[in-house]
Formats: structure tokens, sequence, C-alpha cells
């Protein structure tokens, strides 16, 4: 059994591509290169080269609509097992067509990618309906989530656009990564040590700006006005606001 390893970026697998086609080979699976292996496995270490990946891409163009290399994006990002082979699966048969396959929804491959796509846009959009920011002492807006996909790269632009005239800082804790916006550009910042409790993402009151506190109170304030007790559907309430994200909600908070 033979196996790509790569560096999880989409560049990476659009290299691994590269190299199936190049070496005319057809790897049972394409991970991580931190993935545990299992005993007596063939290896090809894929290095990630962005005139590979480049290229990749423009021959995808020619076959295939703006939209759905977005969605191939989109994808990849979901982290599902093995997704790497659907996406590669799914590149060949477009490759290989006279005519575009991006609406062949009898294919096996382009319905499950249709639904991963659907299903990573949809977390995407709950991250903007469920981050709660709180002003630290030192006049950044900081926020924690765990989202189910590694959505956080497809948020940025958002993010930047909306807070434009503030620091924030959102961090990813399942994936150990964050954005920070410092008013001019947004990269990827990592902590070794991280400055909050991750697991519930609030700060203290001594890292908190001398207003939050009282925002927080409207915050709660604000959830039960608008709470009609004897119409209170806890059922529907998880169902619109799932409550793996409740824990990051002030309004929420005790």
């Amino acid at each position: 059994m033979l196996y790509y390893l790569y560096d999880g970026t989409f560049e990476g697998f659009l290299t691994c591509v590269f190299d199936v086609y190049c070496r005319n080979e057809a790897p049972a699976r394409i991970i991580n290169k931190e993935t545990s292996l299992p005993l007596f496995t063939d290896t090809h270490s894929v290095v990630t080269d962005e005139s590979k990946a480049e290229r990749v891409l423009q021959g995808l163009e020619k076959k295939i609509s703006k939209s759905a290399i977005n969605m191939l994006y989109y994808c990849h990002l979901s982290e599902i097992q093995d997704i790497e082979l659907i996406l590669l699966r799914y590149i060949q048969k477009a490759l290989a067509s006279p005519v575009s396959i991006e609406v062949n929804f009898a294919d096996d491959d382009v319905l499950a990618l249709s639904k991963i796509y659907k299903k990573v846009s949809f977390e995407r959009l709950r991250m903007f309906q469920f981050v709660r920011f709180q002003k630290t002492a030192d006049g950044m807006y900081f926020a924690v989530m765990d989202p189910m996909y590694n959505v956080l790269p497809l948020c940025a632009e958002f993010f930047q656009d909306r807070y434009a005239n503030q620091q924030w800082l959102v961090y990813d804790t399942r994936r150990n990564f964050g954005l920070f916006y410092d008013l001019t550009k947004t990269e990827i910042v990592r902590f070794e040590r991280p400055p909050v409790n991750l697991k519930t993402g609030k700060i203290t009151a001594e890292q908190q700006d001398e207003s939050e506190k009282a925002f927080q109170d409207l915050w709660k304030d604000y959830l039960q006005a608008i709470t009609i007790q004897p119409r209170k559907n806890l059922r529907l309430q998880r169902q619109l606001m799932p409550k793996r994200f409740w824990k990051y909600l002030i309004e929420k908070s005790e």
C-alpha cells in the first residue's frame, strides 16, 4: 500500500495531485505527515510546490468553474477522513471528462463533495453568528471558538471587513491557531502558553477592559428580556443554536 504524505495544506494537496500524474501512481491514502502510519507502509513524501499546484489549478480551470474549484478548497478544509482521496477522484474525473462534471450528482464523488461543501459553508456562517468578542485591558477584542471543520481561514475576510477599525484575535482551540488583525493585516498566530483558559474562552477580570463587564451584563439582560418563558422551546433553541457553541456565548454564561 502506497501512502502519500503532505503538509496538510491545499497547495500541498494539489502538489500531491501533480505527483500522482507524474509518477503514474494510485496512492491508497493521502495523509498529513503528522499522522501515525501502519507498519511496513510504502510512502512518498510530497514537498509542497506552488508552481506544481498552480499547474493543477490551471488544468482544472479549463474543465470546471471557479465556484467548483472553490468548493474543492472548502471540502479540503472539512478534514473528513480520506477527503483527499475523494478530491483526487473528482479531479481525475474532471480532467478526463470532455464536459464539466460539477453538476453530475449521479456520480458518488460529485454528490459527496456537494454535501460536504454545504456542511462546511454552514459551519462558516455559524462562526459569524456565534462569535462573541471580549475587550481586553489593552484594547484588543478576543474570541475563542471550536468549529467542527477548519473554517477559520474562510472567515478572515469577513472579520477584517466588519471589524476594520479595531484589533482582534479569533482563536480555534481545536486546531490551536488563530487569526490576528493589527489594523493593517490579518495573520495566523499560535499560542505556546495560552493567556486565557481556552476551554471556556473567558478572560479574567484583570485582563478585561473596565467596560467589558458592563457589556456582558447587557448581553445577559437582553437575552432575559426577549425570552418569553411560557414559549421557551429548548429543543428548537438547540437546533438553531447548537449546544456546542453555548460555552462561548456570553449571554448563556452564568
